[in-house]
């Protein structure tokens, strides 16, 4: 932006600017990532394995750990 702008034109720009932020959070906000990614991984062999991992560590088991 020039710096011989006038108020009037800077401001406009700064509206302009915060419109479109706005707009971008809007967006951001319909998408709920979490029911994106609900269920990509329920085909994957490994995941069940990630899982029980999960659970020992939560129930004081890391027994299952030591394997590795």
């Amino acid at each position: 932006m020039p710096t011989n702008a006038s108020l009037e034109e800077r401001l406009a720009a700064i509206e302009a600017a915060i419109a479109q932020l706005q707009q971008q959070t809007e967006i951001s906000q319909q998408v709920n990532w979490l029911q994106q990614i609900t269920g990509s991984f329920k085909d994957e062999p490994a995941f069940e394995e990630v899982l029980a991992y999960g659970r020992a560590i939560r129930q004081g088991n890391e027994s299952l750990l030591a394997e590795y």
